[in-house]
């Protein structure tokens, strides 16, 4: 366990999926990340690669091969070794190796940065470099933070999301697991999203970003507590609690990606809304987290 610190805040990250375990507040003495209650969700804060959602029948096509492989793939449960660490950073990092080409036929490494900055921001990046010289590397990244809810008293209910800028955002409906990004139905973000359990039965609330720097308000109306999500560049954020569970937390979810489309081929390099990454280059996708 990697810990972090500055004046109010302890963070603390596994080495098994780069995973972020906790946040504690020190005077408040509060802890924002769910506490990973397999009675509802036994995670805390998922770490999605090379895909985010699930594939139609957990498997995908490349250059004629069949592979198989679990919703949101295999990153979340590999142990990363620490590639740099200070008193308020830590890089983790994995690359490819046979058992990953098994499942996932492509070059990589992939890095997770964490940085906690005086103002009680923690920067997160994803660093996904693909080292093959000549064939091009195709993924989806992803986080699945979770946090406590309610934070610091009243119930789920009393908490909203209050989304900026506030546009109007495509909202894609989900067909079972997979995305019908064809048909969305608009989401007025000039009204907070008022967090109630019974919105997810159909799982969860996802946005289409674009790419639009984006943040995410989680806050009651007392405000005495609670959180803000800043997306840089990330394509869709999913917004989960599981249904019917009346589970205390909420997720927030910061994908480059997403599941498979009702209609998909199987053909991993016609997969929606996947990343692209040419021999030698490398992608960086960012999001913070500020605690109050």
């Amino acid at each position: 366990m990697i810990t972090l610190e500055n004046k109010n805040l302890i963070v603390k990250i596994n080495e098994e999926g780069a995973e972020l375990t906790s946040v504690w507040h020190k005077d408040a003495e509060l802890e924002y990340i769910w506490i990973a209650d397999p009675k509802y969700w036994g995670r805390h804060a998922s770490n999605l690669f090379p895909i985010v959602g699930r594939l139609r029948g957990d498997q995908f096509k490349v250059a004629g091969e069949t592979y198989y492989m679990n919703q949101h793939g295999f990153a979340r449960n590999m142990v990363f070794d620490v590639v740099e660490q200070s008193e308020n950073k830590v890089v983790f990092r994995i690359v490819d190796t046979e058992t990953t080409h098994r499942v996932f036929p492509f070059k990589f490494q992939l890095d997770i940065s964490y940085e906690l900055s005086d103002d009680d921001t923690l920067h997160v990046a994803y660093i996904v470099h693909n080292p093959d010289t000549e064939e091009s590397l195709f993924f989806s990244v992803g986080g699945h933070p979770a946090f406590n809810l309610p934070l610091d008293g009243g119930k789920f209910s009393d908490y909203y999301l209050s989304i900026e800028p506030e546009v109007t955002y495509d909202r894609v409906r989900l067909v079972g697991p997979y995305s019908n990004p064809n048909n969305p139905t608009p989401f007025n973000a000039s009204i907070p999203l008022r967090l109630r359990q019974e919105d997810y039965h159909d799982d969860a609330i996802i946005l289409k970003l674009d790419r639009q720097k984006t943040s995410f308000l989680l806050a009651r109306l007392a405000n005495q507590h609670g959180l803000r999500m800043v997306l840089d560049n990330a394509q869709y954020i999913g917004v989960w609690t599981p249904a019917g569970k009346q589970a205390p937390f909420i997720a927030l979810e910061p994908w480059w990606g997403i599941a498979d489309t009702v209609d998909a081929s199987g053909n991993f390099k016609e997969k929606f809304g996947v990343n692209v990454l040419a021999a030698g280059d490398t992608f960086e996708g960012t999001y913070s987290l500020q605690f109050f």
